[in-house]
């Protein structure tokens, strides 16, 4: 995972935030919510209101606080009461001091990090203080720890990808966290991190090799924003006039203008078909985004 995040140091920049993006899909499919990277970066600019696609843009984002849990809540069983549930975490009144537990375990400085990271997050799980979305919160914070312990320190390591690849073996080693055996769960981290570092290279090689590509294609002057709007498609896919004058700085009169090319190109292709409020999308990175997420899979059996 170092070397992974160190190879990609110089590239931030295009990298960062596909990987990040790539993360909180795959986090959010383990939890059954899955969208098109078409759906996704739609749902970035605000162009579908696809519900799975807007609670993974969500995701992407950091939490703004955390929920005030006035509720009990438990895992399977039935929607009426925790009788038969697979899993009861702890009653409201006890959720404030488990997590000042588990901070303070979080804070520690004498662990391996990826052993760390791996009991922490199931110790979240397990206290489970929200209603909804703690999967996704959990790893979240596993990421946190992994950036806090420096052993990532540009990108987003696509580790939920790699739990994907068995869901099963992921919830069994929950399971066993909680009746006292924490290491399914630290063997069960380690085996997704490489199983992310393989498929997280081969997303980037692809996107390395279809921007490369656009040089050949696309025909503007060296110096043009055109190639700014290209590289600025490897990290958001979907894009319109307003979202490129905000974040390019380019006039909003100049905006298509530098489009044009990359759409003569067949880089860029709209959707929109309006005159106002046009938007394009890029049909090879999409492609690659999907491709990446079809090799992680989900995958239900255990071993």
């Amino acid at each position: 995972m170092a070397r992974f995040d160190a190879d990609l140091g110089g590239e931030i920049a295009p990298f960062a935030a596909v990987l990040l993006r790539s993360e909180s899909a795959a986090s959010s499919q383990i939890e059954n919510l899955t969208a098109s990277a078409r759906a996704i970066a739609e749902a970035e600019l605000g162009v579908t209101g696809k519900r799975n696609a807007v609670q993974i843009v969500a995701n992407t984002r950091a939490m703004d606080a955390a929920l005030a849990l006035a509720e009990q809540v438990w895992i399977g069983g039935g929607d009426l009461g925790p009788h038969g549930a697979q899993f009861v975490p702890p009653q409201q009144s006890r959720i404030e001091p488990a997590i000042a537990d588990l901070v303070a375990f979080i804070r520690r400085d004498d662990l391996p990090v990826l052993v760390h990271g791996a009991v922490a997050h199931a110790q979240f799980e397990t206290i489970h203080p929200f209603p909804d979305g703690n999967g996704r919160t959990g790893r979240a914070l596993l990421h946190a720890m992994l950036r806090n312990k420096r052993l990532t320190r540009n990108v987003t390591v696509p580790v939920s990808a790699g739990l994907l690849t068995n869901t099963s073996a992921y919830f069994d080693a929950l399971t066993a966290y909680r009746l006292g055996d924490p290491a399914p769960m630290v063997i069960r981290l380690a085996d997704a991190a490489f199983a992310a570092v393989v498929n997280g290279r081969r997303l980037v090689d692809e996107l390395r090799t279809i921007r490369g590509g656009w040089n050949e294609r696309v025909t503007a002057r060296r110096d043009s924003s055109t190639w700014r709007v290209a590289d600025f498609l490897m990290r958001h896919p979907v894009v319109d006039a307003q979202l490129l004058t905000a974040e390019l700085n380019i006039p909003p009169n100049n905006v298509y203008r530098y489009l044009e090319p990359l759409e003569r190109a067949g880089v860029l292709i709209e959707f929109t078909d309006r005159r106002r409020n046009r938007a394009w999308r890029s049909a090879e990175i999409l492609a690659a985004l999907d491709a990446f997420a079809a090799r992680a899979g989900k995958r239900r059996l255990s071993g």
